[in-house]
Parts: structure tokens; sequence; C-alpha cells
């Protein structure tokens, strides 16, 4: 059942289009991640639904319910901002509260509520403290209770953790995901990080300049990007892309550009002999090479002029050049390996992309 349905959505602030045309159906009980560059639209997408941003033209639905031109508060929905905004001359009880106090909600359903939702955000023991004295992460979870609490049918997330550090921010998205499964609610959530997306997400929607480029699970627009703008979008560090041209050596199609000379995937070659595409983007992840090539895969030799070398523990990273090409490895050379150098890697070529380069389309 659609929890919200987004149909031909215009959005436009005078004479500029942000969002030109929208349609995006969420499930009952999903949680689907809005992901984009800086002003893509997706937090414009996400105020429409709250109720915030007035829509130009088309219908959005809420529990099979118009809901155009209705009101915030007659949405049954409960929005979570960057800003924590919590008052800061009230304790955690008291903010949690406050929307219900206000809506003259009973004594005892409010006490109710707010013991529910602290125990589920392991606040109980902050219940009486003031915000100066929390933690960013505990203000954070004081702000979702404060969404919890009213019960709402849909929850809206707007960048709730871009003002967290890296630690604080993975151990909130853990507890997002695990407030999902408890709370069994339709939840939007909005970010331009994409490790929050592929983490969190049922579903991930990718937007670039107001336009939906491609909606699906996180491990299929991964591994299935349908154009260069996904491709280079989803995965850290991003992908490589050279400039390639498709030609026949034998009984196996291969790829050539400036330094490179690699076979295609079996995989790769039907959509290839069913196309016209000669000139191609060759998409190359950072993690899929290697220094050896042993183990499963097609791997194919690389020469690569190491720049530098970023060792991290696990790996590292190599900023180098392929030819002219500036390219970036993420190679395992154990973890008392010296800072790799210049010389011959391999990539696992089953994991090659290959996109039209007139068009930018997947090939």
């Amino acid at each position: 059942m659609p929890g919200v349905e987004i149909d031909n959505v215009v959005k436009a602030f005078g004479a500029t289009v942000v969002i030109p045309k929208l349609s995006l159906d969420i499930d009952e009980g999903e949680f689907v991640v809005i992901v984009g560059p800086s002003g893509c639209g997706k937090s414009t997408t996400l105020r429409m639904v709250a109720g915030l941003e007035a829509v130009t033209s088309g219908t959005i639905r809420i529990r099979d319910r118009d809901v155009t031109r209705a009101p915030p508060k007659a949405r049954d929905i409960a929005m979570v901002f960057q800003s924590y905004a919590l008052y800061p001359h009230m304790n955690v009880a008291g903010n949690m509260s406050f929307a219900l106090r206000l809506a003259g909600t009973p004594k005892d359903e409010v006490e109710r509520r707010v013991r529910t939702a602290a125990e589920m955000l392991e606040l109980t023991d902050y219940l009486d403290r003031k915000p100066r004295d929390l933690s960013g992460g505990q203000r954070q979870r004081v702000a979702m209770g404060r969404s919890i609490v009213r019960d709402a049918y849909c929850f809206l997330f707007d960048e709730p953790l871009s003002n967290l550090d890296a630690k604080l921010r993975s151990s909130m998205r853990t507890e997002l995901a695990l407030l999902h499964r408890k709370l069994e609610r339709t939840m939007v959530y909005v970010t331009h990080d994409q490790i929050e997306a592929m983490t969190m997400a049922d579903r991930i929607v990718i937007m670039d300049q107001g336009v939906v480029q491609q909606v699906g699970p996180p491990r299929e627009v991964y591994s299935e990007p349908r154009n260069l703008f996904v491709a280079g979008f989803i995965g850290s560090p991003s992908m490589n892309f050279l400039d390639g041209e498709l030609y026949r050596e034998e009984d196996r199609i291969r790829v050539r550009g400036d330094g490179f000379s690699l076979p295609l995937p079996e995989r790769l070659c039907p959509r290839v002999e069913a196309t016209e595409v000669r000139a191609v983007k060759v998409g190359l992840r950072p993690e899929h090479f290697s220094v050896t090539n042993a183990g499963e895969g097609d791997f194919a030799p690389i020469e690569l002029a190491v720049d530098v070398a970023e060792y991290i523990g696990s790996n590292q990273f190599l900023a180098a050049r392929l030819g002219p090409n500036p390219m970036t490895a993420s190679v395992d050379a154990g973890p008392d390996a010296a800072p790799m150098g210049s010389g011959r890697y391999f990539f696992d070529v089953n994991r090659m992309y290959l996109f039209d380069r007139s068009t930018g389309l997947a090939v």
C-alpha cells in the first residue's frame, strides 16, 4: 500500500523551475532516502511533503488522502530538522512533550508517550536535564523523541546528522535504522551523504537538478547504475571514468583508450553487440583494483603511476595516473605493507561499467 505518493509535482520559485516534474511512490512502512548534491531539490521535495512549501502543480497523497493543499498539522507527519531547535529553558521531558501539551493531550497519555520514546532512545536517565547538559548525539535523540511522541504516520528527516562528528554520525545511523524497525513507520530521509543513504535505506532516490535519476535498493544502484551521474555519485571513493572506444580483437570485444586496453566482461558483450555505440565512458571502481591477480575474478593488468599512497589501516588509497588519466585505487596490501608505488596492478574486468559517451546512459 502506498504510504506517500508524489504525482507529477512541479515546484517553481517565480520563473525558476527547481523541480520540473516529480513522481514517486513510497510504500507504507518503507525507509526511503533521497540523496543528491546541494541544490538538487531533495530538501524542497521533503518540505512539499511536509506542507512547508506550496506545490506549484501536481498532487501529494499521504495514506491515500490528498494533502496537496492541507496544512502541516493535518498531514499526520512528524519532521526532524538539521537544527535540533530545542527549548533551552525546558528539560528533556518538557521538550519532548511540548507539542502534546499544546494540543491538550491528557497528562497521563503525555507521560506514557514520553516514557516510551525515552526508553526507545535510551534517554530515560536524561529526562530532567536541560539541552546544555547533553552531547550533540543526545540532543539529536531528543529532537527525534519530540517527533516520536506525536505517534505520526510518516516521519520526515531533513539532514538530521550533518551537525554531528563522524563517529556520532556512524552510531546515529545505526540508531535510526533500529528505530525504523521498532516503529515500523514510513520514513523519508534527505541527505547529501551517500554513505547514510547506502547504510540505512530500503530504497534510495538519487536526484540531480530536480530530476530523479534512479530509484532502487542500495545494492542495485551501486551495482547497476543507470547513468554516469549515479555511477559517480554512489560509491566512496567515486568511480573512475575513462574515454574509450570499443573494438574487436580476434574473438573478444575490447575497449581501449589513452594508456589502456581491457577485455569486456561477458555480461556486457551482448549489450554492446546489440547497439551502435562505439565511443564510451569506461567506469572502474577504486575498490575493484588489486595488487595481485589471485582469487576469484577475471583480472587484467593495468600500469599505474602512483603519486600519493594514503594508508588508512585496512587498505591504501592510491592517487595515481593511468596514462594521462587521473585514477583512484583502493587496494588491500596488508596492515604492515609499505606505501604502494608505481607499477603493475590488476583490475577485475567483471566489475567494469560502460556508458554511452554522448547520452551518459549505461550500455
